[in-house]
């Protein structure tokens, strides 16, 4: 291998997915690929503590009998594929040689070409097809009686076990609850979308909610708590008419066609709420990063794609805009004290800054410790029987920081990070979303 180089200086650049060219599932070009990164990621190893997808590879590189990417088996390289959950934090903060770079090395989307090589010809489980069918799961199980059901056998030790032995979802990994109300229903009736906004900066000062499947099925409470926050601040809100899955957990399994599907349920009506002068929301950071980064690189000709990817906000970088153009409500009744905040990865890589953070920093009487390292959580690794333990593993940074930090209060943009490190921590505390904590100091 040549020996390291600086990285370039510029900005990075992404190139699009070229997925539906037949090459792209041509697997011994995608290993020939492998093997060129890996052996640039071997030389480096600079990423060694983001997820377990590099110990991997440098165990079996530093257990090989060339101790060379060259040592490897093939058959091997699947192993570091299994390992990434796409988190994109390698791309973004810690690798030198990405574009434009000559080097040109993209690792998550080698792992997304790797992963769509294996689904276009093996297929996938029956646990990670029907674990990735959001829409499916939510619309089968969030309803009165089975909701409550389905939430209590979660709960049941000999049940867990038996879920672990025969479908591989690990027995202490927590499971998210359904609930017996959507959150499309409880804010259908509630919602005043007949005010005009007020545009501030970049704002128009309206939002359309994006609920996300987990809000929507599982976690409403985070979509009551954005639209009191919200309206308190003057920014009427309403539903997206109909919305389905963003795409982001078929992504993670390879299965770029479903995607698609996805993509042509949602853009046109999102592209359709932008004309009529809509910003969008999605509380969910991957949700986010779908419409920002991957459906955009995936169909990088088509002007509603761009439209929607243009118009999409997290909602503390809407809120932090508001308030950099002087708008923003900051007449808090109560102090939040100490918050340790965990910031999740999906948010990170989509390079708006700390805005979570800087929003609750405003909150008098308050001291924000932000947490940059990754849960572990991310989709459906750390449910899975094969995972779950380097998930617990991966989480440990986080949890340590929050017990030094010896927080009032502690939770993450991801809610089912915050989740992952409430499992993690074991100690019987609660994650509270910062939306949840916003809401608090507002008193409303």
């Amino acid at each position: 291998m040549s020996p390291p180089r600086e990285g370039s200086l510029e900005a990075p650049t992404r190139h699009p997915v070229d997925w539906k060219n037949p090459d792209y599932y041509d697997e011994q070009k995608v290993l020939a690929e492998m093997e060129r990164v890996f052996d640039l990621c071997h030389g480096c190893r600079r990423c060694v503590s983001l997820c377990n997808s590099f110990p991997t590879l440098f165990d079996l590189v530093d257990e090989s009998e060339t101790f060379e990417v060259d040592g490897v088996a093939k058959e091997d390289y699947w192993k570091v594929v299994d390992e990434c959950y796409l988190c994109d934090l390698c791309f973004m903060t810690k690798c030198p040689y990405i574009p434009p770079h000559e080097w040109n090395l993209d690792f998550p989307h080698l792992m997304l070409q790797a992963k769509a090589v294996q689904f276009k010809k093996n297929g996938a489980k029956l646990r990670d097809k029907v674990l990735t069918s959001t829409d499916a799961m939510g619309k089968t199980l969030a309803r009165p009686v089975i909701s409550t059901i389905t939430n209590a056998v979660n709960k049941v030790t000999v049940f867990r076990n038996v879920l672990d032995s025969t479908a591989g979802i690990h027995a202490k990994a927590w499971l998210p609850e359904y609930t017996a109300k959507p959150m499309r229903k409880r804010l259908a009736d509630k919602l005043n979308n007949t005010r005009p906004g007020t545009p501030a900066g970049k704002t128009t000062g309206k939002v359309a909610l994006f609920t996300t499947c987990y809000g929507n099925f599982n976690e409403p409470v985070i979509g009551e708590d954005l639209v009191a926050v919200f309206e308190h601040n003057n920014i009427p809100v309403t539903l997206a008419t109909k919305e389905a899955c963003c795409g982001m957990p078929k992504l993670e399994l390879g299965d770029l066609e479903s995607v698609e599907k996805a993509k042509n349920a949602n853009i046109p009506m999102l592209a359709k709420l932008v004309d009529e002068g809509y910003d969008i929301i999605a509380p969910v950071p991957s949700c986010a990063l779908m419409f920002r980064q991957e459906i955009p690189l995936m169909f990088p000709n088509e002007a509603d794609v761009k439209k929607v990817q243009a118009a999409i906000f997290d909602p503390f970088e809407y809120l932090a805009l508001r308030h950099k153009a002087g708008v923003l409500n900051t007449e808090f009744k109560n102090p939040m004290n100490k918050i340790s905040y965990h910031a999740a990865c999906h948010q990170r890589v989509q390079n708006f800054g700390q805005k979570t953070r800087e929003v609750l920093s405003l909150i008098p009487d308050t001291e924000v410790k932000i947490i940059e390292r990754c849960s572990g959580h991310d989709g459906t690794y750390a449910i899975k029987s094969e995972h779950h333990e380097a998930a617990m593993k991966i989480a440990r940074p986080v949890t340590r920081r929050i017990k030094q930090d010896e927080a009032d209060h502690y939770g993450s943009d991801c809610p089912m990070a915050g989740h992952h490190i409430e499992n993690a921590l074991g100690d019987g505390s609660k994650t509270e979303h910062p939306i949840a904590l916003l809401r608090q100091a507002y008193g409303i």
